[in-house]
């Protein structure tokens, strides 16, 4: 049997978690205001005037605002020169006020007028007469609600400010994710624990939702449990599976804290891997292994792809797309949101710069037999790459006990 995989059940693992996430800070009040000022100095150089930040991540990153996007307008207009204030509907101003860090005037509308007008009305009131960046997260029909009662206004995605800002991490905003990584990597050995003949995916889909909670998260924020031939499918299948010996094992998952991503997956056997299973692992660990290697300060993205196709199709597989072999880029960005650019991909050529964040996960698609995908996170220091959590080390001791 696989080292750490097994031999205990669902009660006695939840018992073992403990609460992973009490004495860690959330970002503070200045940083918020550094991020406001940031972008104002970013908005001034580029003759921008003002900035929307819808409701979702951006209006969360740069005024501590938590609110999930819907139906109707709520966000907020950060102008050039600092001032900040809050469109919601009336109904929603108490709540507004409830979860807002950051004070600034609220401007409300009635559920038979329109935000769009209202939107308008404040970039007059403010004398806004130049280039307007919407949030690239904005629905369609917000936008679109925008230009038309708008035509007068120049409007420009908002993404190169949004992006230039969080792309790099600060240290406050890595010590989260530090923490948000470790709590997952503590629910993904104890979910390999609790594996046994017979349990349904749905069942193991479950154990890590109380897990998560039980290590200080609201629960998981994604989870992919697969067994078997459903593992070459990258995100899942419709169908639950049930565990039979000897079988293959990709599981994917992650949480939130403080509203950062962790992101963590990890592939084994349950009992003996067959030799094309071993052979399929080992390509796996170097190829991340070897992206790892490449992402240096300086170079392009692309080129953290390219050495984890190159290394792939050293050991047969692919080149580039082609199956067997890494269907998908190498590897993401992340942090408020759990895919966010920049990317590790041949197409973007952005250079890897102090305190951006990535997930390396070259996975390896073998279709109609089983895929494996090992996915660790690092993040850029000065110095070069550093794991958030040490990669898998074997494939008969995928979580490192021997090591211990």
């Amino acid at each position: 049997m696989t080292i750490g995989v097994g031999g205990s059940n669902a009660s006695e693992q939840l018992a073992l978690l403990s609460n992973m996430c009490s004495d860690i800070a959330n970002i503070s009040l200045s940083e918020y205001q550094q991020r406001q000022h940031d972008v104002c100095q970013m908005m001034q150089q580029q003759g921008i005037a003002a900035l929307y930040l819808n409701a979702g991540t951006n209006l969360y990153y740069f005024t501590g605002l938590s609110w999930s996007a819907s139906e109707r307008l709520v966000g907020a207009l950060l102008c050039a020169d600092g001032q900040l204030h809050y469109l919601a509907p009336c109904f929603e101003q108490d709540s507004i006020n409830d979860f807002m860090l950051i004070d600034a005037p609220f401007h409300g509308w009635h559920e038979h007028q329109s935000p769009y007008l209202l939107f308008k009305q404040l970039c007059q009131q403010l004398d806004i007469n130049g280039t307007i960046a919407l949030d690239a997260s904005a629905a369609y029909f917000l936008v679109d609600g925008l230009i038309k009662a708008n035509p007068e206004q120049q409007f420009i995605s908002a993404e190169p400010l949004t992006q230039a800002c969080r792309m790099q991490k600060s240290a406050n905003e890595i010590a989260l994710m530090q923490r948000a990584k470790d709590m997952t990597m503590a629910v993904q050995k104890a979910a390999a624990k609790i594996l046994r003949p017979g349990i349904t995916t749905t069942e193991v889909t479950e154990f890590i939702n109380l897990a998560h909670q039980k290590v200080g998260a609201s629960g998981s924020s994604f989870c992919i449990v697969l067994f078997g031939i459903a593992s070459s499918f990258p995100h899942g299948v419709k169908e639950a599976q049930t565990l039979k010996a000897n079988d293959w094992v990709l599981i994917d998952t992650g949480c939130l804290l403080h509203g950062y991503n962790s992101d963590i997956t990890r592939s084994y056997a349950f009992g003996e891997p067959s030799e094309q299973q071993r052979r399929a692992w080992c390509s796996e660990q170097k190829a991340q292994l070897a992206a790892f290697r490449a992402a240096q300060i300086g170079r392009p993205c692309a080129e953290v792809d390219k050495a984890a196709r190159l290394s792939l199709a050293e050991d047969g597989y692919g080149p580039d797309y082609q199956l067997p072999g890494l269907p998908h880029r190498t590897g993401h960005g992340c942090g408020l949101d759990i895919h966010e650019g920049p990317y590790l991909v041949a197409s973007d050529q952005t250079p890897l710069a102090e305190g951006m964040v990535f997930s390396n996960e070259p996975m390896l698609v073998l279709p109609g037999h089983f895929g494996v995908r090992l996915e660790d996170h690092f993040y850029m220091s000065a110095n070069g790459p550093v794991w958030f959590t040490q990669p898998s080390p074997s494939i008969d001791d995928p979580f490192g006990y021997q090591q211990a």
